[in-house]
Protein backbone atom coordinates (compact mmCIF):
# COMPACT_ATOMS: atom_id res chain seq x y z
CA UNK A 1 0.00 0.00 0.00
CA UNK A 2 2.95 2.53 0.52
CA UNK A 3 4.72 2.00 -2.30
CA UNK A 4 1.87 2.48 -4.09
CA UNK A 5 1.32 6.08 -2.86
CA UNK A 6 4.94 6.42 -3.15
CA UNK A 7 4.78 5.61 -6.90
CA UNK A 8 1.41 7.42 -7.66
CA UNK A 9 3.44 10.96 -5.64
CA UNK A 10 5.83 10.28 -8.02
CA UNK A 11 4.09 10.21 -11.29
CA UNK A 12 1.67 12.78 -10.39
CA UNK A 13 1.27 16.20 -9.40
CA UNK A 14 0.33 17.00 -5.67
CA UNK A 15 -2.50 18.61 -6.33
CA UNK A 16 -3.98 15.72 -8.69
CA UNK A 17 -3.04 13.16 -5.71
CA UNK A 18 -5.10 14.89 -3.20
CA UNK A 19 -8.27 15.50 -5.91
CA UNK A 20 -7.97 11.94 -5.71
CA UNK A 21 -8.53 11.58 -1.84
CA UNK A 22 -12.55 11.53 -0.98
CA UNK A 23 -13.91 14.18 0.76
CA UNK A 24 -14.41 14.55 4.44
CA UNK A 25 -17.62 15.29 6.12
CA UNK A 26 -17.52 19.00 5.85
CA UNK A 27 -17.97 18.29 2.36
CA UNK A 28 -20.62 15.25 2.70
CA UNK A 29 -24.29 15.41 3.13
CA UNK A 30 -25.75 15.41 6.44
CA UNK A 31 -25.18 12.52 8.61
CA UNK A 32 -28.30 12.45 10.26
CA UNK A 33 -32.23 13.52 8.52
CA UNK A 34 -35.41 14.87 10.29
CA UNK A 35 -38.65 13.45 10.58
CA UNK A 36 -41.52 15.03 11.58
CA UNK A 37 -43.36 15.14 15.32
CA UNK A 38 -46.78 16.08 16.12
CA UNK A 39 -46.40 19.58 17.16
CA UNK A 40 -48.92 19.93 19.73
CA UNK A 41 -47.43 17.33 22.22
CA UNK A 42 -44.49 20.18 22.27
CA UNK A 43 -43.94 23.28 23.92
CA UNK A 44 -41.28 25.95 23.25
CA UNK A 45 -40.03 27.65 26.28
CA UNK A 46 -38.29 30.44 27.47
CA UNK A 47 -37.27 29.01 30.88
CA UNK A 48 -35.98 32.22 33.74
CA UNK A 49 -32.23 31.40 34.69
CA UNK A 50 -31.58 32.44 38.75
CA UNK A 51 -33.52 35.68 39.51
CA UNK A 52 -35.20 35.47 36.35
CA UNK A 53 -33.21 38.14 34.80
CA UNK A 54 -32.31 36.10 32.15
CA UNK A 55 -33.80 33.21 30.46
CA UNK A 56 -32.74 29.90 28.49
CA UNK A 57 -34.41 27.89 25.66
CA UNK A 58 -36.51 24.87 26.83
CA UNK A 59 -38.48 22.58 25.16
CA UNK A 60 -40.74 19.74 26.70
CA UNK A 61 -42.44 16.56 24.80
CA UNK A 62 -45.58 14.94 25.97
CA UNK A 63 -44.54 11.34 25.22
CA UNK A 64 -47.74 9.14 26.97
CA UNK A 65 -51.02 10.50 28.04
CA UNK A 66 -50.36 9.17 31.99
CA UNK A 67 -49.97 12.67 33.26
CA UNK A 68 -49.96 16.15 31.63
CA UNK A 69 -46.38 17.15 31.13
CA UNK A 70 -47.08 20.91 31.46
CA UNK A 71 -50.07 23.34 30.98
CA UNK A 72 -50.52 26.35 28.71
CA UNK A 73 -51.92 29.31 30.38
CA UNK A 74 -53.75 30.81 27.38
CA UNK A 75 -52.59 34.71 28.28
CA UNK A 76 -50.67 37.04 26.57
CA UNK A 77 -48.21 36.09 26.63
CA UNK A 78 -48.98 33.00 27.16
CA UNK A 79 -47.30 30.90 30.70
CA UNK A 80 -46.20 27.44 30.69
CA UNK A 81 -46.38 25.51 33.70
CA UNK A 82 -43.92 23.19 33.83
CA UNK A 83 -45.40 19.91 35.16
CA UNK A 84 -42.33 17.99 34.68
CA UNK A 85 -40.88 19.55 37.39
CA UNK A 86 -43.06 18.48 40.27
CA UNK A 87 -42.80 14.08 39.47
CA UNK A 88 -40.57 11.59 37.75
CA UNK A 89 -41.83 12.12 34.16
CA UNK A 90 -39.49 8.83 32.67
CA UNK A 91 -41.42 7.35 29.81
CA UNK A 92 -43.82 10.05 29.69
CA UNK A 93 -42.38 13.36 29.02
CA UNK A 94 -38.77 14.60 27.26
CA UNK A 95 -36.98 17.64 28.50
CA UNK A 96 -34.58 19.01 26.07
CA UNK A 97 -32.70 21.74 27.86
CA UNK A 98 -29.48 22.35 26.22
CA UNK A 99 -27.59 21.63 22.88
CA UNK A 100 -27.22 17.72 23.50
CA UNK A 101 -31.07 17.88 23.00
CA UNK A 102 -31.60 20.23 20.75
CA UNK A 103 -30.24 22.27 17.78
CA UNK A 104 -30.11 24.10 14.08
CA UNK A 105 -31.35 22.73 10.87
CA UNK A 106 -32.13 24.71 7.75
CA UNK A 107 -33.53 21.81 4.90
CA UNK A 108 -30.77 19.28 4.32
CA UNK A 109 -28.15 21.28 6.61
CA UNK A 110 -27.33 20.57 9.97
CA UNK A 111 -26.10 23.64 11.69
CA UNK A 112 -25.62 22.61 15.25
CA UNK A 113 -21.99 23.17 15.16
CA UNK A 114 -21.87 26.19 13.74
CA UNK A 115 -24.77 27.99 15.02
CA UNK A 116 -25.69 28.29 19.27
CA UNK A 117 -29.59 29.50 20.26
CA UNK A 118 -30.17 31.93 22.67
CA UNK A 119 -33.43 33.62 24.35
CA UNK A 120 -32.92 36.94 24.07
CA UNK A 121 -34.92 40.06 25.88
CA UNK A 122 -35.36 42.88 24.18
CA UNK A 123 -37.91 46.17 24.79
CA UNK A 124 -40.65 43.54 26.20
CA UNK A 125 -40.42 40.63 24.71
CA UNK A 126 -38.61 37.38 24.51
CA UNK A 127 -36.57 36.75 21.15
CA UNK A 128 -35.73 32.98 20.68
CA UNK A 129 -32.51 33.68 18.23
CA UNK A 130 -29.99 32.05 16.29
CA UNK A 131 -26.04 33.07 15.95
CA UNK A 132 -24.08 31.98 13.53
CA UNK A 133 -20.14 30.97 15.85
CA UNK A 134 -18.28 31.16 12.92
CA UNK A 135 -17.75 33.93 9.94
CA UNK A 136 -19.72 33.99 6.84
CA UNK A 137 -21.76 31.08 8.11
CA UNK A 138 -25.27 32.65 7.80
CA UNK A 139 -27.15 35.38 9.15
CA UNK A 140 -28.42 35.69 13.38
CA UNK A 141 -32.14 34.36 12.76
CA UNK A 142 -35.12 34.97 15.09
CA UNK A 143 -36.77 31.56 15.57
CA UNK A 144 -39.06 32.42 17.80
CA UNK A 145 -41.00 35.39 19.92
CA UNK A 146 -42.96 35.22 23.54
CA UNK A 147 -45.13 38.22 22.15
CA UNK A 148 -44.58 39.79 25.39
CA UNK A 149 -43.07 39.72 29.01
CA UNK A 150 -44.78 39.08 32.31
CA UNK A 151 -42.61 38.43 36.13
CA UNK A 152 -39.41 37.02 35.33
CA UNK A 153 -39.81 33.89 37.55
CA UNK A 154 -42.28 33.37 34.82
CA UNK A 155 -41.97 30.34 31.86
CA UNK A 156 -43.08 32.15 29.01
CA UNK A 157 -44.22 30.02 25.58
CA UNK A 158 -41.94 30.86 22.77
CA UNK A 159 -44.26 30.65 19.46
CA UNK A 160 -42.20 29.92 16.21
CA UNK A 161 -41.92 32.21 13.32
CA UNK A 162 -43.59 31.70 10.40
CA UNK A 163 -42.01 28.81 8.37
CA UNK A 164 -40.09 27.27 11.45
CA UNK A 165 -41.32 24.23 13.17
CA UNK A 166 -39.53 21.28 15.07
CA UNK A 167 -38.84 18.15 14.11
CA UNK A 168 -36.98 15.28 15.25
CA UNK A 169 -33.44 13.66 14.59
CA UNK A 170 -33.17 10.20 12.86
CA UNK A 171 -30.53 8.13 11.54
CA UNK A 172 -31.14 5.27 9.56
CA UNK A 173 -34.87 5.54 9.70
CA UNK A 174 -34.47 5.11 13.65
CA UNK A 175 -35.69 8.33 15.39
CA UNK A 176 -33.25 9.94 18.09
CA UNK A 177 -33.60 11.68 21.65
CA UNK A 178 -32.62 14.97 19.90
CA UNK A 179 -34.97 17.73 18.29
CA UNK A 180 -34.37 20.40 15.33
CA UNK A 181 -35.60 23.93 15.40
CA UNK A 182 -36.06 23.54 11.65
CA UNK A 183 -36.71 25.74 8.48
CA UNK A 184 -37.39 24.79 4.99
CA UNK A 185 -35.32 27.29 3.66
CA UNK A 186 -33.01 30.03 4.68
CA UNK A 187 -36.08 32.85 5.50
CA UNK A 188 -34.93 36.38 4.31
CA UNK A 189 -33.67 38.05 7.94
CA UNK A 190 -32.70 41.53 9.41
CA UNK A 191 -30.44 42.72 12.32
CA UNK A 192 -31.30 41.27 15.88
CA UNK A 193 -30.17 42.11 19.11
CA UNK A 194 -26.73 40.22 20.82
CA UNK A 195 -26.72 38.53 23.87
CA UNK A 196 -27.10 40.11 26.85
CA UNK A 197 -23.64 39.70 27.68
CA UNK A 198 -22.13 41.09 24.69
CA UNK A 199 -22.56 44.70 23.68
CA UNK A 200 -25.62 45.41 21.75
CA UNK A 201 -25.22 47.41 18.47
CA UNK A 202 -27.54 50.13 17.54
CA UNK A 203 -31.30 49.36 17.19
CA UNK A 204 -32.12 49.08 13.44
CA UNK A 205 -35.23 51.51 12.74
CA UNK A 206 -38.17 50.02 12.37
CA UNK A 207 -37.37 46.57 13.50
CA UNK A 208 -39.21 46.44 16.30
Amino acid sequence: MFSLVRSLAAVLPIASLMAAIPLGPVQARALFSATEVDQTKFVIVAAPIGDGERAQLNIYEQRSEARPCFAVLQENPSKVDPLLATFDFTGICNRFIDGNGYSLRLGEKDLGSVYRISVIRERGDNLLVAFPSEPGVGPEMVLARSGGHTQNSDYLLLKPEPGWKLMRRAFGGRSLGHVYLYREVWPATAGVPKPQEEAAPPPVPGLW
